[in-house]
């Protein structure tokens, strides 16, 4: 049974490399290709896996270590899997104030995870986060792309159980 899981394992990871490798055609040796074929490789993955990243050093011939720098450099990319949903705290100076610092602690202890980790099951993601624009609505958490405002700590579970 484990050779099963295995060979399923190998080959969706072909099929998904394949389907990168596509994604990377239009820009190959295009000016300034790197962060487009990032952005690209991305997209498939949902971050960027040591596997992707070889190939985008193979089939745009920039050194992996150039890679990597990039990559680490812009907040925007992610070596590690990303949850099914992205919790995002605001931390900006009207929602500190307003108690955003105790959202925080809260869905952490309630997701079980630290500030930049992901749950076990791969449903959460939790990050902080520097504004999200909306302080009018202070405190704010931002999942996926709903926004929650105007929040305490409290807020938090009921909010949780709508993604559960």
């Amino acid at each position: 049974m484990e050779n099963v899981k295995k060979c399923c394992a190998n080959q969706q990871t072909s099929k998904t490399l394949l389907k990168a490798k596509e994604e990377l055609r239009d820009i190959k040796g295009k000016e300034g290709a790197l962060i487009p074929a990032l952005h690209k490789i991305q997209s498939v993955y949902g971050y960027l896996p040591e596997e992707a990243l070889m190939l985008v050093s193979e089939e745009l011939d920039i050194p992996i270590t150039q890679i990597y720098g990039v990559a680490s450099f812009y907040s925007f990319f992610s070596l590690e899997p990303k949850g099914q949903h992205i919790i995002s705290v605001c931390l900006g100076t009207a929602c500190y104030v307003k108690g955003a610092q105790n959202i925080l602690e809260r869905l952490s202890s309630e997701l079980g995870i630290e500030e930049g980790s992901t749950t076990e099951d791969g449903k959460f993601t939790l990050q902080a986060t520097r504004c999200i624009g909306a302080c009018g609505l202070a405190p704010v958490i931002m999942i996926d792309e709903k926004v929650y405002g105007k929040l305490s700590s409290h807020d938090i579970p009921k909010i949780l159980r709508e993604y559960k």
